[in-house]
């Protein structure tokens, strides 16, 4: 049984659903702060990576910094299981795909993939209910871009 499984069943201690954009952030802010920590480093590369994104590109900085700081807060306060799950549940399913491309690339940035990173990326790609073939296609893409 993987981590979201385990978690899966518990209930949600966020109040309202996120926007498709708060949960893209969400989902990129669960991956890097997986391991209990957000460094400067990591959040200047995930607001640099949303930057690039169609999605995000009408976003000034103060209202991604607004959005940046309430999931944080929600991080903090509930933990990443309350963030995690909010944002699978609010998450279009056209927008999976494209989120669990993004946590690849933020994980694989730094050149060292942990097998808890392994695993990670593994029972995140189940929770957003990606397809194994979708999903090793978007990991083998990644560790093409970071190999260089």
């Amino acid at each position: 049984m993987g981590l979201f499984d385990q978690v899966s069943g518990s209930q949600t201690l966020v109040k309202e659903a996120f926007s498709p954009a708060e949960a893209f952030v969400a989902i990129t802010l669960a991956v890097t702060a997986s391991d209990g920590y957000l460094s400067e480093e990591e959040a200047c590369l995930i607001y640099s990576s949303l930057s690039r994104m169609k999605l995000f590109r009408s976003y000034p900085l103060d209202v991604m910094n607004r959005m940046l700081d309430r999931l944080l807060g929600i991080l903090r306060r509930q933990g990443l299981d309350a963030l995690f799950n909010t944002a699978k549940e609010s998450l279009p399913h056209n927008l999976r795909e494209a989120a669990f491309a993004m946590a690849t690339d933020l994980v694989l940035a730094n050149g060292i993939l942990t097998q808890e990173e392994k695993d990670f990326l593994n029972d995140l790609y189940q929770a957003l209910d990606i397809s194994g073939e979708v999903a090793a296609q978007i990991v083998q893409v990644m560790l093409i871009k970071h190999r260089v």
